[in-house]
């Protein structure tokens, strides 16, 4: 369970950090609904735009936000749904949209449920300790956004190959930016880092994205919640959803099925990775190109007992598609092949990560043969906003993207995507999976055999974390009430 211990020396200077700075904090459950956000700071949101370093930001640390760069409100889930035109399957394929959270991806909500169950317990103080993000990417982002909203210093690790706008963003927000050996797959390198930290002598909390439960329980609660509305929202009469298939990083996400399986109780939950580094597949190692995810180990929050598939996805077929839907060439042979228009403009929507959970998506629906009346869920944690780069790099490269190529990418890495690389997990495939985690978090990050025994064994292990959100919304209103902010506005 998350440690909800309260540090009362500490916590009092946090209260106090918090009422210097205006920082009023959202409970889980005004996340999941903004609706029940006091009118007064929606009012103030109408005012501020979407990046801000503000404190009322943290408001909008939700699927809900009015999908605007400045001043939007609140509203329905944003999410788009693929054509078949596109897809090449019958089966409905939509994904929660991922750009419209503050840093342009929905890892602020991670991070967000890593450090708030430590800040309203004391156990991390803004004014004396820094805080580090170890992250392949996305998450740094968003921690080193909430600590700027604490004036506190942060450390943002990220390995030195992800994409330059990574940097450039971290270099204006972070205390400091430790870049470290490798691109997507090289974890261990992060968690080095980490432990060079803790020897350092100073004052720093970790916030660890793999292995912080907070994480877990923010999608839990948060996007698990959120797709449910859309579910409502678009299933129609005849239709059945079969589940949520998304690309591991932290694997904090994926904790959104564990919350749908709850609710739609036949549904599935497909894992997907890079083919180049098939670590639950094949236990297999390598470096790949999907930024975003992480590799060549299984989070310590990943709740494995309750995953039914795994997949890989070639990052070359990512690296084709993401010029096919953003290169003049490639959204005009889209067009010509049926693509709505209104489709096509909206790709962009989908950075390398989303169009790996869309090749993922076409894969489940390929192997369990699904049809116009089933409907599949996915994450876009991102947009090509983050990636602008590689697309240049690509043309370095490669050349300009021509119509030829766009034929190729279109037939051969998307319509054509097939059911290889996939396995249906039985009971010891799962534990095959879940036995992995001994030797990243027992022999190098020091938990202890016996909580990955019980990860496995103890039915409550899940539904107890799961079952923390009240508590912790309840020690963030406390915490609200004693910066006394609330009364102010």
């Amino acid at each position: 369970m998350i440690d909800l211990t309260i540090y009362e020396d500490r916590l009092a200077r946090a209260v106090q950090r918090a009422r210097e700075r205006g920082i009023i904090i959202p409970t889980f459950a005004q996340q999941r609904d903004p609706t029940t956000v006091p009118e007064a700071i929606r009012r103030k949101l109408a005012s501020i735009g979407l990046w801000d370093i503000t404190p009322l930001n943290l408001f909008r640390i939700t699927w809900k936000n009015e999908p605007v760069p400045m001043g939007g409100g609140f509203g329905a889930v944003n999410y788009l749904e693929f054509p078949s035109s596109l897809t090449g399957v019958e089966a409905r394929i939509i994904a929660l949209v991922g750009k419209w959270f503050p840093t342009g991806a929905h890892k602020v909500g991670a991070a967000f449920g890593c450090l708030v169950p430590r800040l309203v317990t004391g156990q991390f103080d803004p004014t004396t300790q820094k805080a580090a993000w170890p992250s392949t990417g996305n998450y740094c982002r968003g921690g080193a956004y909430d600590s700027a909203l604490l004036g506190c210093d942060s450390i943002a690790i990220l390995p030195e190959g992800m994409s330059q706008e990574r940097f450039e963003w971290l270099a204006s927000v972070a205390g400091e930016v430790i870049k470290t050996p490798g691109t997507e797959s090289n974890v261990k390198e992060i968690f080095d880092k980490c432990w060079e930290l803790r020897r350092s002598g100073e004052d720093i909390v970790i916030f660890n994205q793999f292995d912080e439960m907070g994480n877990y329980l923010w999608h839990y609660y948060v996007t698990g919640h959120a797709m449910e509305e859309v579910l409502q929202q678009e299933l129609r009469s005849g239709d059945t959803y079969r589940g949520v298939v998304l690309t591991t990083g932290s694997a904090g996400t994926i904790g959104c099925g564990d919350y749908l399986k709850q609710v739609f109780p036949t549904s599935k939950i497909a894992a997907s990775e890079a083919l180049q580094c098939p670590t639950l597949m094949y236990n297999g190692f390598g470096a790949h190109r999907i930024e975003g995810i992480g590799d060549k180990h299984v989070p310590w929050i990943h709740n494995v007992k309750n995953t039914d598939m795994v997949m890989a996805i070639d990052d070359e077929a990512t690296m084709q598609l993401i010029r096919l839907f953003n290169e003049p060439a490639g959204q005009s042979y889209l067009a010509s092949q049926g693509v709505p228009e209104q489709t096509i403009a909206r790709l962009p929507l989908l950075g390398i990560s989303g169009v790996a959970n869309l090749l993922s998506c076409i894969k489940f629906a390929r192997y369990y043969e699904l049809g116009d009346h089933d409907v599949v869920l996915t994450v876009l944690t991102d947009s090509m906003e983050m990636y602008t780069s590689r697309l240049r790099e690509l043309t370095a490269e490669r050349g300009a993207f021509t119509r030829e190529e766009a034929i190729v990418a279109y037939h051969r890495y998307l319509r054509d995507q097939g059911i290889e690389y996939v396995e249906e997990l039985s009971y010891y495939g799962r534990k095959r999976i879940h036995n992995l985690k001994y030797y990243t978090w027992v022999e190098q990050q020091g938990k202890s055999a016996e909580e990955l025994e019980a990860q496995w064994y103890d039915p409550h292990y899940w539904t107890d974390i799961q079952n923390q959100v009240e508590q912790i919304d309840e020690l963030i209103k406390q915490f609200n009430e004693r910066t006394g902010l609330l009364k102010t506005l």
